[in-house]
C-alpha cells in the first residue's frame, strides 16, 4: 500500500499504524458502494488502504455537490466520529476499495495522544484547503476550476509518459461538474477550451497533459 504524500497514514511511525490495524478490521467494497451515508450517525472510521473514493453531498435541489476525492491513505468519517453529529458527506467507492474499518475511533485516540495531536493538524489543513476553495469557486470561471481541479488529479495520480502527464481519471463529467460547481455542459465546454489550446487530451476516464505550465496559467 503506497499512501499518498501528506495524507493521514504518512503522519504515523510503522508501529502506529499497526496499533491501528489492530483496533480496527480489514473490510473490502467493489466500485460505486455507498460506503457513509451522508445523515447517519455512527462512531466509526475508514482508514483507506487501496483506491479511491469521493466524498459528496446534495444539495436541497438534488443536485450532487462533490468535496472531495481521497485515496489510499486517508481517514474517512473522522468528524462524526469525533463530535456524535451525523455523517456530513456520502462517500462512494470510484474503484474497488479497502481499507480499515475502526470503530469507537474515540477510545483508541484517548489511548494515542500523539495521533490525536496529528489528528488536529490533519483537520486543520483540510479546513484550510476547504477556504481555498471557496476561494477559487468566486473568483475563477468554470475553465479556470477544471484546470485547478486536473491539476491537483495530476500531482496525486499523475503518470508522466512521452506525451505528457497521464491522469486516469475516477470522475465522471458529472462528478467532475460537482466537483468544480458547475453544470456538465459548462464542464465540457471548459474541456473543450483546454484541448482546443492543446494543454489536455481526454479520453474515456482519462485526461493527458500536454502542457503543465499552461495549464497553471490557466488556473490562476
Amino acid at each position: 500500500m503506497d499512501a499518498e504524500p501528506g495524507e493521514f497514514l504518512t503522519l504515523l511511525t510503522a508501529e502506529e499504524v499497526e496499533h491501528l490495524r489492530a483496533a480496527g478490521r480489514l473490510r473490502r467494497w467493489d466500485r460505486g458502494t455507498t460506503i457513509m451515508t451522508e445523515g447517519d450517525t455512527s462512531d466509526w472510521v475508514l482508514v483507506l488502504l487501496q483506491g479511491r473514493v469521493k466524498c459528496s453531498s446534495h444539495t436541497s435541489g438534488g443536485t450532487e455537490v462533490v468535496l472531495a476525492v481521497r485515496g489510499p491513505g486517508a481517514l474517512i468519517g473522522e468528524l462524526s466520529a469525533i463530535d456524535g453529529s451525523p455523517r456530513s458527506t456520502t462517500v462512494t467507492a470510484l474503484e474497488p476499495i479497502s481499507g480499515v474499518v475502526v470503530r469507537d475511533f474515540i477510545a483508541f485516540l484517548e489511548t494515542h495522544g500523539r495521533i490525536a495531536v496529528l489528528l488536529m493538524r490533519l483537520i486543520s489543513g483540510k479546513l484550510r484547503d476547504s477556504d481555498r476553495k471557496r476561494i477559487e469557486y468566486g473568483a475563477f470561471d468554470t475553465t479556470g476550476r477544471v484546470a485547478t481541479r486536473l491539476l491537483e488529479l495530476a500531482d496525486r495520480y499523475g503518470e508522466q509518459t512521452d506525451s505528457g502527464v497521464r491522469v486516469a481519471l475516477p470522475l465522471s463529467q458529472d462528478e467532475l461538474a460537482g466537483w468544480t460547481g458547475s453544470s456538465r455542459e459548462a464542464v465540457s465546454k471548459a474541456l473543450r477550451t483546454l484541448r482546443d489550446r492543446g494543454l489536455i487530451e481526454t479520453g474515456r476516464r482519462r485526461v493527458v497533459i500536454h502542457d503543465l505550465d499552461g495549464l497553471r496559467r490557466r488556473a490562476r
